[in-house]
């Protein structure tokens, strides 16, 4: 059984900074393409971060790149999500993602993974 579990969202001012966690099962996090995709009403989800728990480069969509960044720590089976300077259109549900698949962590978010949380809400206020 995958299980993914998010963690760390809430209401921030603009400029703000949140972190969140995504905690999986042993058996998930090793060597699997761990990432976060966020969803707002009426739009589909966008992939926002990813990287590979076993090395490597992470990637990040145009959006985040520089406010944003997406750290493995493996000892505790661990994901996070480092989000600073955080703006109005930041605001989403954000979800933790895992797959196994190269093609879901290749810099354009095009491949769903097949493992998803249950999401966190970020909200960012003006």
């Amino acid at each position: 059984q995958v299980q993914l579990v998010e963690s760390g969202g809430g209401s921030v001012q603009a400029g703000g900074s949140l972190r969140l966690s995504c905690a999986a099962s042993k058996y998930t996090y090793s060597n699997y393409y761990m990432g976060w995709f966020s969803q707002t009403p009426g739009k589909e989800r966008e992939g926002v971060a990813c990287v590979y728990t076993g090395g490597g480069r992470a990637y990040y969509a145009d959006s985040v790149k520089g406010r944003f960044t997406i750290s493995p720590d493996n000892a505790r089976n661990t994901v996070y999500l480092q989000m600073n300077s955080l703006k109005p259109e930041d605001t989403a549900i954000y979800y933790c993602t895992a797959d196994t698949r190269f093609g879901t962590c290749s810099g354009d978010f095009s491949m769903t993974p097949t493992y998803w949380g249950q999401g966190t809400q970020v909200t960012v206020s003006s």
